[in-house]
C-alpha cells in the first residue's frame, strides 16, 4: 500500500453531448475514481441543438470535485489533467470577463445549411485544405451565424473582446486558472477555418466565410501548458486538451495501423490511423488526433450522425418504454426481417454527406421492428464507410469498438457479421477517458487493460449481407432522386 500512495495518477475530464465525465486513472491504465454529470441538450427549432455552457463548466467542475473527494488524500498523487470535448461544437465568449456570448451550438446543429450552400463552389478546395466535407456540422457557418444574429457577439467583435472557436478552447478559458486562449489540432481541425498542412488557421478560409481572425484563439499542440484547474485545494496542470473521438483512439496503448476503431455514442465515428498525412479522399475525413513535438498522427474517418441520437428519436417518435433494456431482445429476435431505414437523423454524414436527408422506412412495421431496423442503419452506414477502408489501403484486420452502444451485443456482432471481421470490445467503456490519461502518462508502452473485454467472430450472416445490399440499392435510388 505505501507504493501505491507514491504512483501518478492522471485527471482525464471527457464532456460529451450527455454527459460530463471525470475519471482518475493510475500509471497502468486502471481507473481509480470516476464520477458522471449529466448536461441537458436543448432543441430550440428544428436543426437546432443548443447546450449552456455555464451548466457544461459547472458539470465538469462538480464532476472533478466528486472523485477528488472519493479519492481523499491520494488525490495529492494526480500530477496532469487532459481534457477532452465534443468536437465542432462552438461557443462565444467575451475574453476579458470570460462571460459566454452564445450557447454551445452543437455539433449536430445545421441551422446555418441554407446560408453554407452558397459556398458549394468551394467545397473541393475546401475539403482538401481542411479534409473535412462543405457541412454546417462544423464551425465556420455556426460562427458566422452568431456574428449575424446575436447582437452581444457583434459588439464584443467591434469591441475588441470576442473570443470564439472550438467549445474546448472556451472550456480551457473558463476552467484554468490563467484564462489561458488555445485551440488544440482536433477541435481546431473540425472548424472549416484550420489547414491540415499548415495546422494553423487558414487565412484564406477565415476571409471566405468572413470570421474574424483576431476573435479565433492561437493554435497550439495536443500537448501544451493549457495552466492549471483549481479544484479541492489543488492546483493540476492541464497539459492535454483533445477531441472525444481523437482521444478514444489511445484508449488501448498505441493505435494499430490495420485496425479499424469505431466509437459509437450519440454519433458514431469509425477512423483508421495514418503515421503522414494521407491525402485527400473524396467521401471521407483526413483528420489529426494528435500532434506532440514532432509527433503527428493522422487519420480517415466516416461520420454516422444518427447512432445514439437516432434511437433517442425512435424511442421518443413511438413512445417506446425502457428501449436501452428492450433492444437486445429485440435484436435477438430471429425470423421476422425488420424493415430497411435510411438514416439521415442530424443530416446524413459518410460517405454520402448529405446534411437535409429525408429519414425514411421502407415499410411500416411492428415498433419493435422499426426500432431493429434504426438499429441496423448505423451498422449499415458503418459498413458503407468500412467499405471505403478496404479499398484505400492494407486490409484491416479487425475492428476494436468502444462507446456506450457497444453495450448493444447484437449490434456488435452484426458489425463483425457484416465487415467479415472480428471485433473486440474492451471492458472499460470509457475509451476517451483512457486514452486521454495514456497522453497523460507519457504514451507508456506497458498500458495493459484492467480486465479482458469481449471478441465477437465473424458469422456466416447471408440474410444480413441480403438485408444491407438492399439497404445501399434503395439509399442509391433515394439520393438519386434528389
Amino acid at each position: 500500500m505505501p507504493a501505491e500512495r507514491n504512483r501518478p495518477l492522471y485527471l482525464a475530464l471527457d464532456q460529451g453531448g450527455h454527459a460530463s465525465r471525470a475519471l482518475v486513472f493510475d500509471a497502468h491504465g486502471v481507473a481509480q475514481a470516476r464520477s458522471l454529470r449529466e448536461v441537458q441538450v436543448h432543441h430550440p427549432q428544428t436543426d437546432w441543438v443548443e447546450q449552456d455552457p455555464d451548466d457544461l463548466v459547472t458539470s465538469l467542475l462538480d464532476a472533478t470535485r466528486d472523485v477528488l473527494q472519493e479519492l481523499g488524500a491520494r488525490s495529492a498523487q494526480i500530477v496532469s489533467a487532459g481534457l477532452a470535448t465534443q468536437r465542432s461544437s462552438i461557443v462565444c465568449w467575451d475574453r476579458v470577463t470570460g462571460q459566454a456570448l452564445s450557447p454551445v451550438i452543437s455539433w449536430q446543429d445545421r441551422r446555418a445549411h441554407a446560408w453554407l450552400a452558397r459556398f458549394a463552389p468551394h467545397a473541393e478546395a475546401i475539403h482538401a485544405s481542411t479534409g473535412l466535407m462543405l457541412s454546417a456540422h462544423y464551425g465556420a457557418s455556426k460562427l458566422r451565424w452568431c456574428l449575424d444574429h446575436l447582437p452581444a457577439v457583434a459588439q464584443a467583435e467591434s469591441d475588441g473582446r470576442l473570443a470564439f472557436g472550438p467549445l474546448a478552447s472556451f472550456l480551457i478559458f473558463r476552467l484554468s486558472v490563467e484564462h489561458t486562449l488555445a485551440a488544440d489540432p482536433a477541435n481546431a481541425a473540425r472548424t472549416l477555418l484550420w489547414n491540415i498542412k499548415s495546422l494553423d488557421w487558414d487565412e484564406g478560409l477565415l476571409h471566405l466565410f468572413g470570421i474574424p481572425a483576431a476573435a479565433m484563439p492561437p493554435c497550439v499542440p495536443t500537448r501544451y501548458h493549457f495552466g492549471h484547474l483549481e479544484a479541492e485545494g489543488l492546483r493540476i496542470p492541464l497539459t492535454i486538451v483533445n477531441g472525444d473521438q481523437s482521444a478514444a483512439l489511445f484508449a488501448y496503448g498505441a493505435p494499430h495501423a490495420n485496425s479499424a476503431y469505431i466509437n459509437m455514442g450519440t454519433g458514431a465515428f469509425v477512423q483508421r490511423t495514418s503515421g503522414d498525412y494521407p491525402g485527400h479522399q473524396p467521401r471521407l475525413l483526413t483528420g489529426i488526433v494528435l500532434r506532440d513535438d514532432d509527433e503527428k498522427t493522422y487519420v480517415l474517418e466516416g461520420t454516422v450522425n444518427g447512432a445514439g441520437a437516432a434511437l433517442q428519436w425512435i424511442e421518443e417518435d413511438l413512445g417506446l418504454e425502457d428501449l436501452e433494456q428492450q433492444l437486445p431482445v429485440w435484436l435477438a429476435q430471429d425470423g421476422v426481417e425488420p424493415p430497411l431505414f435510411l438514416n439521415g437523423i442530424s443530416g446524413l454524414g459518410a460517405p454520402y454527406w448529405v446534411a437535409d436527408f429525408e429519414s425514411t422506412f421502407s415499410a411500416e412495421a411492428e415498433p419493435w421492428q422499426m426500432a431493429v431496423a434504426v438499429a441496423e442503419s448505423i451498422v449499415f452506414l458503418l459498413q458503407a464507410n468500412l467499405d471505403l477502408f478496404q479499398k484505400l489501403a492494407s486490409p484491416l484486420e479487425q475492428i476494436i469498438a468502444s462507446g456506450g452502444l457497444t453495450w448493444y451485443e447484437g449490434l456488435c456482432q452484426r458489425i463483425s457479421d457484416l465487415s467479415g471481421l472480428p471485433l473486440y470490445r474492451p471492458a472499460e467503456f470509457e475509451a476517451t477517458a483512457r486514452g486521454t490519461a495514456w497522453l497523460l502518462a507519457g504514451k507508456p508502452k506497458d498500458w495493459p487493460e484492467p480486465e479482458f473485454g469481449v471478441w465477437f467472430k465473424p458469422r456466416a450472416n447471408p440474410v444480413l449481407r441480403a438485408r444491407y445490399q438492399r439497404w445501399r440499392a434503395a439509399m442509391d435510388a433515394a439520393l438519386a432522386g434528389r
